[in-house]
């Protein structure tokens, strides 16, 4: 299949935040389980952003709290069948700021606010408005 064939661009998109969701939970676990005295479930409440092991929890909870809206108005827009190039760079925008914001979750210790992941948390959310709107005008 070609990129250009429709839905291919959206789906594609949705397959990279799949994983990288995946790669997140599994940074986030791994760091987490290789501290001392560990415990499954838990994260010490005196942790703060100068500690990798919390950005990392961070990070993971964050897309826990912003992945399923996104990813149900992307299936929700597969299928009222609005999978044209729009969404897909919708989809694509909603990627690239899930990454951009984990990489500067996870190189930045900083309690700042609004701090440099702020902003790709805010493209993110853009994107994921446009997603919505466009399953609106497709039901309209």
């Amino acid at each position: 299949m070609e990129i250009t064939t429709p839905g291919v661009l959206t789906n594609s998109g949705i397959l990279a935040i799949l994983v990288l969701w995946l790669v997140q939970w599994f940074v986030a676990s791994m760091t987490k389980a290789s501290q001392p005295g560990a415990i499954p479930g838990k994260i010490d409440e005196h942790l703060s952003h100068d500690s990798f092991v919390f950005r990392a929890h961070r990070t993971f909870m964050n897309s826990l709290e912003t992945l399923p809206m996104f990813l149900g108005a992307a299936f929700l827009a597969n299928f009222l069948g609005a999978t044209g190039l729009w969404t897909g760079l919708l989809v694509w925008t909603f990627f690239l700021a899930r990454l951009l914001h984990m990489v500067l979750y996870y190189a930045i210790a900083t309690e700042q606010n609004p701090s440099p992941r702020s902003y790709a948390f805010m493209l993110g959310l853009l994107a994921n408005i446009g997603v919505l709107m466009i399953c609106l005008i497709s039901l309209i």
